[in-house]
């Protein structure tokens, strides 16, 4: 899977335009509603784990530590550890 935070930010809107869709049965709209709130419990930790990815980088930047925990790179999408830049 090579999913981008973009690609987040389009299942994003997505679900918010079934959500305004006016021509939906009670029922259907149930069944987004419950959709989007498993979309939105998906997403927050998405976000999260980017957050986490990028507090890492910006402390490696202030100097508050010397490197790069070893588990971040492949955290991050990033096969080679040697291209993030200290």
């Amino acid at each position: 899977m090579k999913n981008k935070q973009t690609d987040l930010n389009d299942h994003l809107f997505m679900q918010l335009e079934r959500l305004s869709n006016e021509d939906l049965s009670p029922e259907q709209l149930a069944v987004e509603i419950d959709r989007g709130k498993s979309i939105t419990a998906v997403a927050q930790q998405i976000i999260a784990n980017g957050k986490l990815a990028l507090d890492a980088q910006i402390m490696m930047s202030e100097g508050s530590i010397n490197r790069m925990p070893k588990i971040m790179p492949r955290f991050m999408g990033i096969e080679d550890a040697a291209q993030i830049h200290n």
